[in-house]
């Protein structure tokens, strides 16, 4: 048992029978009445985000969660095909437990979620900067860059995303997978 002082981003809860992964949380301690904690949890069976207050101090039941190293190898109709890096053991994840899917790309590192007593699979996390090529984006105009301006831009895993008008086809670019934003150039 923990309480709301032990909060931190990634810690897994039990949470009204369904487990929870703290997204952010923020401890409010207002002029008049108790404190509090703010909190932005994902459910870890669907993927959907809810908010939730808890009171400062109460008891959170914790999930114990391990960590594994596994490599994306492709995708079917039963799901994603992920490997265990060390035994080689093959296993489909749904599309719902993967943080950025779109984002996803063949041979790719990726981490796996498991719950430790029952070796579920609770949810998969990509890299944070993935490097991209830019397979699509309509060409920049020059003189155009007074401002912070963008343009759409396709990348390999034919997601979209804005990039700087400087971008062109054939570039590799890195992408922050949980925002889902353009982050820098790479020289390739």
């Amino acid at each position: 048992m923990a309480n709301t002082s032990d909060f931190r981003n990634g810690l897994c809860i039990n949470f009204n029978g369904k487990i929870f992964q703290i997204i952010e949380f923020q401890h409010v301690k207002p002029g008049k009445g108790p404190a509090f904690v703010r909190t932005k949890l994902r459910n870890l069976d669907n993927g959907k985000v809810i908010n939730n207050t808890f009171t400062a101090g109460i008891k959170i039941e914790t999930v114990r969660i391990e960590r594994r190293n596994y490599q994306f190898l492709y995708k079917d109709d039963m799901g994603y095909n992920i490997m265990n890096s060390e035994t080689f053991e093959q296993t489909s994840v749904q599309e719902c437990l993967i943080n950025a899917p779109k984002f996803i790309k063949d041979g790719m590192d990726v981490t796996v979620l498991f719950h430790a007593e029952n070796e579920e699979v609770l949810g998969v996390e990509l890299p944070q900067y993935v490097e991209y090529e830019i397979t699509y984006t309509e060409p920049g105009i020059k003189g155009n860059t007074a401002t912070n301006a963008t343009k759409p831009a396709k990348i390999e895993t034919n997601a979209e995303i804005r990039v700087p008008l400087f971008i062109n086809i054939g570039d590799f670019v890195k992408v922050d997978t949980e925002k889902g934003e353009y982050n820098e150039r790479v020289k390739k």
